[in-house]
């Protein structure tokens, strides 16, 4: 069963920017493109990079260890296609960021 859970404010985000949030002990990506918030998992499956400690170029987020980018809207890696990494749904209602996740 799917749950939505709150894991910001929308004003602690600004666009352009990225960070990491901890959700029922998952870590999680959380970007803000333009206004638009994108969540994906946290863990760079290349050296396991924390993404949310990267740098947000448009709607791909580079990891900081070596910049692999990934698109923030599809979880898909812009240098190895076979890599992607998780996406979640993101909901934003009264200033809060919401983010669905599996319960369990």
């Amino acid at each position: 069963m799917k749950s939505l859970v709150p894991v910001a404010d929308v004003e602690s985000l600004p666009p352009g920017n990225a960070r990491t949030v901890e959700v029922r002990g998952r870590r999680i990506a959380l970007a803000n493109v333009d206004g638009r918030f994108f969540a994906v998992a946290d863990r760079c499956p290349h050296r396991a990079g924390p993404l949310g400690a990267g740098y947000l170029d448009g709607q791909v987020l580079h990891c900081p260890l070596h910049g692999w980018g990934f698109d923030v809207t599809t979880g898909a890696c812009d240098v190895r296609p076979d890599q992607p990494v998780a996406c979640h749904r993101v909901e934003v209602r009264d200033g809060q960021v919401w983010l669905e996740f599996e319960e369990g």
